[in-house]
């Protein structure tokens, strides 16, 4: 978060840990679509902060260029995080794991702390957002014929697909891996943990006083976030399994995967 501190280890936003649902080797078109969602969703996620931010007032994101879907502002940042990371584990796992921050000025989070808070929000807001839209895409589908509810779900597939055609396995894919790739992001950030969203978002549940107290804190010390890192990553599947099928099975009424 700004100067980013609110989501990343340095601000920067870490991939959540791989769900043991996942595929152990994902094939080539697997890793090409988790790549392309990941870059997508997290540019996505990272210009919602910046809009929120400008929209409150706070233009350091504007500045940069990161109110913007085109990835290469959030890139430049974050060139590691944002494409090198990402492609080496995606090539060697099939999973991509990577970062990237927008900036934001500390002394407008410390005038306004509300607005900070809902800048937080943003990023894993603009996730649900893409979770909502895929969803209701596959369910048009299955309403359609076109896919239907699987025997078994894996991270990315979660439909099965009854049309012919070159094309429907490829958007399905897509359709899937967004669903899945962004709730798993949502909810990771949301975590009340630093350097996660959703320690940026707290001030909301606090006093004035508590909200000051609680940011000086957060900000003076910076190796908060890796005890939070390590308490959200052994936590994190405890508490998105249970909510990743039961996402799934909203798709097809009567159905239930876990």
């Amino acid at each position: 978060m700004q100067t980013r501190l609110l989501y990343r280890m340095r601000p920067r936003r870490v991939r959540p840990p791989v769900p043991t649902y996942l595929p152990a080797v994902p094939n080539i078109s697997d890793a090409i679509a988790f790549f392309v969602v990941f870059l997508f969703s997290t540019t996505l996620h990272e210009a919602a902060h910046a809009w929120a931010a400008m929209r409150g007032g706070d233009l350091t994101a504007y500045r940069g260029g990161q109110v913007s879907l085109d990835p290469i502002p959030h890139i430049r940042r974050e060139p590691f995080g944002m494409v090198v990371l990402p492609l080496i584990t995606v090539i060697l796992t099939g999973w991509p794991l990577g970062f990237a921050s927008a900036p934001y000025s500390v002394d407008w989070a410390r005038r306004y702390p509300n607005r900070a808070a809902l800048m937080a929000l943003a990023g894993p807001a603009a996730n649900l957002i893409l979770v909502v839209l895929s969803a209701v895409a596959l369910r048009v589908l299955a309403m359609s014929g076109i896919v239907s509810a699987p025997h078994s779900i894996t991270f990315g597939h979660i439909a099965a697909v009854e049309a012919g055609g070159w094309a429907w396995p490829g958007v399905v894919l897509l359709l899937g891996v967004t669903f899945s790739e962004n709730l798993l992001l949502a909810i990771f950030n949301l975590l009340p943990f630093p350097p996660l969203d959703g320690s940026g978002a707290v001030p909301l549940l606090l006093s004035p006083s508590g909200t000051r107290r609680w940011q000086e804190f957060m900000w003076r010390n910076p190796g908060l976030q890796w005890i939070g890192l390590l308490i959200a990553w052994q936590l994190f599947a405890v508490i998105f399994t249970p909510l990743f099928f039961g996402a799934v099975g909203l798709l097809y009424p009567g159905v239930h995967y876990g």
